[in-house]
Parts: structure tokens; sequence; C-alpha cells
């Protein structure tokens, strides 16, 4: 949630930031439920961070793996939704060049989750979307800062390990639905070892290490004491 860090997928490639420097490097154009969210959800509070209000407490781990060419071969990102205003539980969203797959057992939330947060993070930033197609399954999720993360539900299945640094991030110019900027806040937690199964089969693909020995990125990385608002 790109190049500046920002938000779960920006933080893949995280570099040192503040709230007043993080870029906003999302695309934009939004599907008129994600629409209809941002404004519910708190656009008409205006562009006052301080007027936000929270629309979801939770964690938001992602896993994006590269060919050899630098393509993307699939983002995963994982939610454990804590509370929201579209309801609770665990959500996987997936994206592959052959489509779209949400998992869980709420389609109202899962379909959220996917067209609100994630068609606008960076890692899918021009990247062909599709509608994702809802699999109602339950979504198993054990996130550890200190270990890693399992995740299994609906044919997806994935193992994060050696997390390599945990620092706190916040930014007020998170951009997501129609250019609607959100707050957000998080710990974050770059990983070095991952991998996916999906229907399976180990999908492929590897993940991109980079940062610095104080400053470690990691596409696949672990985002826990997740707060958005908007």
């Amino acid at each position: 949630m790109g190049a500046a860090l920002g938000a779960t997928g920006l933080l893949a490639t995280a570099t040192p930031s503040s709230a007043s420097s993080a870029s906003a490097s999302a695309s934009a154009s939004a599907s008129a439920s994600a629409s209809a969210s941002a404004s519910t959800d708190g656009a008409a509070a205006g562009n006052d961070p301080a007027l936000r209000k929270p629309i979801l407490v939770g964690a938001n781990p992602g896993l994006q793996l590269f060919d050899t060419s630098g393509s993307c071969t699939a983002y995963i990102s994982i939610w454990q939704v804590e509370w929201s205003t579209h309801g609770a539980g665990n959500t996987v969203v997936l994206w592959r060049p052959d489509g779209m797959r949400a998992v869980g057992e709420d389609p109202q939330l899962a379909l959220w989750l996917a067209n609100h947060f994630v068609r606008h993070f960076p890692e899918l930033d021009g990247l062909p979307w599709s509608a994702p197609r809802f699999h109602q399954s339950e979504v198993l999720v054990r996130l550890d800062l200190a270990s890693g993360l399992q995740v299994r539900g609906g044919g997806i299945d994935v193992r994060m390990a050696d997390v390599l640094d945990r620092r706190a991030f916040a930014t007020d110019r998170f951009p997501l639905a129609a250019g609607v900027e959100h707050s957000l806040s998080l710990v974050f937690g770059p990983c070095g070892r991952a991998r996916a199964r999906v229907d399976g089969r180990i999908q492929p693909g590897e993940i991109r290490l980079g940062g610095t020995p104080d400053r470690p990125s990691s596409s696949a990385f672990l985002a826990a004491a997740e707060v958005w608002r908007a």
C-alpha cells in the first residue's frame, strides 16, 4: 500500500518519512460502491484530519511476488478486521493476472475491503483490475510480530517468517476511493521469507527485499495495530 512510506502496501518499499512527507501514489478511479462508502464513512468531515473518524481497526499484512522479469505474479492482501463500518472478520484478497478473488465469510465486508482499499494500493498501480469473485469460506489468521504469519482459507495458504524489523508509522495523506485522503496508523514488520499456495499449488514468484540494515524493507510484510480514518 509504492515508493512512499504510507500504508500497508507502501510499506513494502518503506523509506524514512513522516506524515507530511508521505506521497500519494495510489491510483484512482473508484467503483460506485466504493465512492458511496467513502462518503458515508466520513468524507463529509472534509479534508481536516482532526475531524476524521475511524472506519477500520485491525491488521492488514500483504505479500507481493515477482517473476525474474520483474512482473508481479500475485498480490495477496490479508485482513484481520476487529471493527469496521462494514463489519468484522477475516478476509483475503488475491490479485493475479488471471483475475481477482475475495475470500471471507461476509461478502459485504470482503468486497468493501477489495474495492475501497486494495484496488487503490500502489502494488496494483498500472495492473489490470477486474471485479473480484467472492468465495465464501472461513479464513484463519495467525499473526505474530515476533515470528510471522500463517493464513489459510478459500484455497489460499500464506506463510511469512523471519521478521526483520518492527516500526510504527502514521500518515494523514493516503488517497483511496475517488482520491479521498485517509489517515492511517500501524506497526510494520517486513519479513525475510514468505510463500503462498493457491489451490494447492505454490504461487510462482519471489519477494523483493531492500532498504538498509537499520530500515529493511520487503514485499512480504506484517501490518498490525492498524487504524484507518476518513
